[in-house]
């Protein structure tokens, strides 16, 4: 009778621990699919050139004239500090947890190579090139794209980390992005490989070298105070490379790393308009 008695527990254990083994197994597609099933969004592919980026958006299309899109950040780029990742699908859902559980009308924007593939695909194109011309041009298409689809008039760009600086380069070149929001965002590539010691990022843009127009646009930046992968002095230097800009708004959030703490800091700040002036 010991052993009946035991043999049931037992197996409950061993049950557990597979089921664990198993959801750890799932890629990244697989575990966005789940998360965007749980809050009924669908998962498409754009056709961008030269590469298709993956969107997320909810089931019902959404109706505004200002649509809010989440910019992913730059994903799992490199494998260890000097082997780049095969796939850079970001292994943190963060960016899309915060876009699919936003009341707003919002969608989910991928970098490219991150969830769809494509025969351009290689991994410069998430290191030494993840702020290039080719980069920008796809995520530009894509907004082209959601804005014939929604029938939007205007975008706020929302980037996280890597995406940041992708928002402000994407809002340089448009005329119909109103506002820009980041989230331990890298605001200025180049200044954060020198301050890490990385290597250069090679055929990317700097969104600095467009400060005239970047002056122009509404823009907020929420930096976490203890943030070692994008330090808080990578918003000091964009702020003084910046200048006089008509609207901005920084906001600087108490033990908030560049992983953890984002989740509540945005609940409490995205419905907030854009304070100009501080």
């Amino acid at each position: 009778m010991l052993i009946a008695r035991l043999a049931r527990p037992a197996a409950l254990l061993v049950g557990a621990l597979l089921a664990l083994a198993l959801g750890g197994c799932q890629s990244p597609q697989q575990r966005l699919g789940e998360l965007a099933g749980q809050h009924d969004r669908r998962l498409q592919t754009l056709d961008t050139k030269p590469f298709p980026l993956l969107l997320g958006a909810p089931a019902h299309v959404p109706v505004a004239t200002r649509m809010r899109v989440y910019l992913e950040g730059d994903g799992h780029a490199w494998a260890t500090r000097s082997q780049p990742s095969l796939d850079p699908s970001p292994r943190d859902l963060l960016v899309a947890r915060l876009a699919f559980g936003d009341p707003a009308p919002s969608l989910y924007l991928a970098r490219p190579c991150q969830f769809v593939t494509a025969p351009d695909c290689s991994n410069s194109l998430w290191t030494s090139r993840r702020f290039s011309e080719e980069v920008l041009g796809s995520l530009d298409q894509a907004l082209d794209l959601i804005k014939a689809r929604y029938g939007n008039q205007t975008f706020e760009l929302v980037g996280y980390s890597g995406g940041a600086a992708l928002a402000l380069l994407l809002a340089a070149r448009r005329d119909d992005v109103a506002s820009v929001q980041t989230l331990a965002g890298n605001l200025s590539p180049g200044y954060w490989v020198q301050l890490l010691r990385l290597s250069p990022l090679e055929g990317s843009l700097e969104p600095l070298d467009y400060r005239e127009r970047l002056q122009t646009i509404a823009q907020r930046h929420l930096v976490g105070d203890v943030d070692p992968v994008v330090p808080p002095s990578v918003l000091g230097h964009y702020l003084d490379g910046l200048g006089n800009a008509r609207c901005l708004h920084i906001v600087r959030l108490a033990q908030v790393s560049h992983h953890q703490g984002w989740e509540q800091a945005w609940a409490n700040w995205r419905a907030q308009p854009v304070q100009c002036g501080n």
